[in-house]
This record gives C-alpha cells, sequence and structure tokens, in this order.
C-alpha cells in the first residue's frame, strides 16, 4: 500500500536518494541535503501553523511511501501563498494588433510581460513520483491529496492555486527558450539559473529586462516551447486540468512552461470531497470504487482506497486502509473520488 504523509526529520535520506532520480527543472526538489533539510522544517513548521488564520506562504511537503518497505517514493507539495519578501515573477503572453490599411497587412503580435507578484495565489509544487511508478496509477492520488488537504483547510490557502508545469529540456537540461532569453542577461545556463532561483530570486531583479519580448524576433525552436510541457509532465497536465485548471496566459520565466490556474473552491475535488464518519471496517475491498480518503486532523494522511458511502453519511473502509490512516470506528474521514464523472 502506498501512504501519502506530511515529510518529517527522519525522511532526508530518503528525500535525498529520491531526489537523485529527479531530472532538470524540477527546481523544488534538488539533490542539495542542506536544501532539503531546510524544507523539511519550514513544512513542519507549516503544519504548526495549520489553522492560526490567513495563508502567510506556509510550504506543506508531502512524501507518498510504500508501507511495506518503507521507502520514499514520491513527493507533492503546496504552498498556501507565494510572492510575499521574495516576488513570483512569470511572463505573461499578450496579443496586439498591428494593421496598415495601406499595405493591407494585419498581424497579431505576442509579446512577453515580465509579472512581478507580491501577494500571489496558492501553488502546488514538488509533484515527483520514482521512476519505476509511472504509469502504474500511483501519480493521481499523490497528486490529488494536495487537493483533498486544501478542501479540509481552505481558511489556509489562497483563493487561486496555480501550477508551473515543467516546460521543455533536453536530456541534458539545455533550454531552447533559455538560451534565446535569459542567458544574454544572465551569462549562466539554464540549470544553473534554476539552482540559483531556489536559493535567491534578488539576481532575477537586478537582470530582467522590464521590456516586453517580442515573441517573432524570437528563434523558430524557442518559439515552439513556449507554454509546452515536457513529455514527462504531460501526465501531471493532464491530472490537474482534470480537477479544473486551465490556462492562466503566463509562463515560467526560465524555460517558458506553462502556468495553469484554477480558484481553489472551483477545484473538482474541493467542491465534491465530503466528511463522513467510519462506520464499519471490513477485511475485504468496500464497495463504492476508487476513492481518495484522508485524515481530518493537523496531522494529514491519505491514500487510495475503495470505500462505500452509507446513506446516514458514514463510509465503510477496509481494515487496511483504517489501519494505515491512523483511523478507526467512529473517526472522521475527509474523501473524495479519484475521478470525476468524466475521465480525463
Amino acid at each position: 500500500m502506498h501512504l501519502i504523509r506530511p515529510v518529517r526529520e527522519a525522511d532526508l535520506e530518503g528525500l535525498l536518494a529520491l531526489a537523485g532520480h529527479a531530472s532538470f527543472g524540477l527546481t523544488t526538489l534538488p539533490c542539495d541535503a542542506d536544501w532539503l533539510a531546510g524544507r523539511i522544517r519550514d513544512s513542519e513548521e507549516g503544519f504548526r501553523r495549520l489553522g492560526d488564520g490567513r495563508p502567510r506562504g506556509e510550504a506543506y511537503l508531502f512524501v507518498l511511501e510504500d508501507t511495506t518497505t518503507t521507502r520514499l517514493v514520491g513527493t507533492a507539495g503546496v504552498i498556501s501563498k507565494v510572492g510575499g519578501f521574495e516576488p513570483f515573477y512569470a511572463y505573461h503572453i499578450r496579443t496586439t494588433v498591428h494593421e496598415s490599411t495601406m499595405l493591407g497587412v494585419r498581424k497579431e503580435i505576442r509579446t512577453l510581460h515580465l509579472v512581478r507578484e507580491h501577494d500571489g495565489p496558492c501553488e502546488i509544487v514538488s509533484m515527483f513520483l520514482h521512476p519505476d511508478l509511472r504509469g502504474r496509477g500511483a501519480g493521481r492520488p499523490l497528486s490529488l491529496s494536495r487537493f483533498l488537504f486544501i478542501a479540509e483547510h481552505p481558511a489556509s490557502f489562497d483563493a487561486t492555486v496555480i501550477a508551473e508545469m515543467r516546460g521543455v529540456l533536453d536530456d541534458a537540461g539545455r533550454s531552447e527558450f533559455w538560451d534565446a532569453v535569459g542567458r544574454h542577461f544572465f551569462e549562466i545556463d539554464y540549470p544553473k539559473a534554476d539552482y540559483l532561483s531556489l536559493l535567491n530570486k534578488r539576481f532575477i531583479a537586478d537582470l530582467m529586462p522590464r521590456h516586453p519580448i517580442y515573441i517573432p524576433l524570437l528563434p523558430p525552436a524557442a518559439q515552439a516551447v513556449i507554454g509546452r510541457v515536457h513529455p514527462e509532465t504531460e501526465p501531471a497536465l493532464a491530472i490537474v486540468r482534470g480537477e479544473g485548471f486551465e490556462s492562466s496566459g503566463m509562463v515560467d520565466i526560465f524555460e517558458a512552461g506553462p502556468i495553469v490556474r484554477c480558484p481553489r473552491d472551483r477545484l473538482r475535488l474541493v467542491r465534491e470531497s465530503a466528511r463522513g464518519p467510519v462506520a464499519a471496517l471490513v477485511d475485504r475491498h468496500a464497495a463504492g470504487g476508487d476513492f481518495l480518503a484522508g485524515t481530518t486532523g493537523i496531522g494529514f494522511r491519505a491514500c487510495q482506497t475503495s470505500l462505500e458511502c452509507l446513506p446516514d453519511g458514514g463510509v465503510v473502509l477496509p481494515a487496511r486502509t483504517a489501519e494505515a490512516l491512523g483511523v478507526g470506528v467512529g473517526d472522521v474521514v475527509r474523501y473524495g473520488r479519484l475521478r470525476g464523472a468524466v475521465h480525463d
């Protein structure tokens, strides 16, 4: 069984091993022990402050644990609100019309405009699954666990949720977009710029051009990747689209991957999930299909499970699920279907 739970201090070695499988472009999961240790501390602090009031930039990190081997096989995170002391940066794509009646020419020209957001939205981050599990159904519950968590604590998250999807890179970490734009201003390669942005974004404010960038002036190879995702990111994009995310009209400033967004309260799992007491445990699959079920206290745990909804609002869970979640008869769980009425 796979259990989704908050990261903890003892997970550092396993998290570092998992980060070693991450390729270029996954900014928030670097193979850096000191940084990851700090990320664990930040997450633990976020959980301690959960429910204290409005979102203030708390970062929650979850891990996917194989309960048979106790090995960490995935991560997923959410930041309650981006911006603040370090702004959130993106390029907004705008289209203007240029027309000459004398020449009979009408052109729609796309331009990139730098956005600096100090009072930004909630952001889902750090979605990563061990290569051995890809294509085996583990990614969906891991990704959706964040929305189940948000559904349980909505006031702790900004009213808009975004996701920066990894853009197109080659196997060496080279970005056509970065080489056409960023390299001219920063004089470093994409992997280094991506890593430095994790430590301190000051260099972006110092060197990023303020004026619009005309997309038609970029090399065709750079134009072609604007708003596109890395092939390995396509399943993750499909999952969040199925939950209600749509294009924001913005792209990442380094590799031009798309930024998608959805109002928090319109997320499918936030709208459709429900709470109910555990009415009974069974030593088999419960009737009712595939669900994601999670705990309702401060310490969050979730897993994919069969689940039966009773007319009185109670639920029936497999005993194995209840053991993994640490709940028993009478405890309240939050649950929702893994897929909506229309499968993506």
